[in-house]
């Protein structure tokens, strides 16, 4: 479980075949903290480390999450999101994120609004019914705010430390976004579905 609120920006140090999939390690300070075997969200995919030294940290990225995520396009130089599991113990900042990506949106639009930006973000139909204004929305990995809903794209305003502190800044009109729903939408959308079903 992790919180969306980014810890740090690491770089792509290299990715290379392994299997039917691909093994990404990246240069971060987090790496002497992080043990293989525990979970990582690399730009908002959960996944499991490798290993861990000389300020480094390698994760495999499987067929699947490279099918339906943007990791599968990661080369090295790229800029990553990062945030470690949330401990049991520890303060709850953003929404629960799960790291389990719903689908790849595209950046529409960025555009200032005096010391904050605007991210204007397309989305696929399927992810229509888990998207509210004022809900919550993780962008590759951020938790963030829909302040703005439309047939087909979202608005979320970048807030300065957001802005310096995430690879959002460096998104240019036609990338990739990884996009998870707010889970609890989710749970709440499935349940109608089902009660409908059952009504029929």
């Amino acid at each position: 479980m992790f919180t969306g609120l980014i810890e740090a920006v690491g770089e792509v140090a290299d990715v290379v075949a392994a299997g039917s999939g691909f093994r990404v390690r990246i240069r971060t300070p987090l790496s002497g903290e992080l043990r293989v075997g525990e979970s990582l969200a690399v730009s908002g995919v959960c996944l499991t480390v490798t290993a861990a030294d000389g300020g480094t940290v390698a994760a495999d990225i499987g067929p699947e999450t490279a099918r339906v995520t943007t990791l599968g396009q990661l080369k090295g130089g790229n800029a990553v999101n990062l945030e470690r599991s949330m401990p049991a113990d520890g303060r709850f900042g953003g929404h629960f994120v799960q790291g389990h990506v719903d689908g790849v949106g595209r950046a529409e639009q960025i555009r200032e609004d005096g010391d904050a930006h605007w991210l204007t973000v397309s989305f696929g139909e399927p992810l229509a019914p888990y998207l509210i204004e004022k809900g919550s929305i993780a962008v590759d990995g951020v938790s963030l705010t829909i302040a703005g809903l439309h047939a087909g794209t979202f608005d979320v305003m970048l807030v300065p430390h957001t802005w310096d502190h995430t690879t959002l800044r460096t998104l240019r009109a036609g990338d990739g976004v990884n996009l998870e729903c707010d889970m609890v939408g989710k749970y709440v959308a499935r349940n109608v579905e089902r009660a409908l079903q059952r009504a029929r």
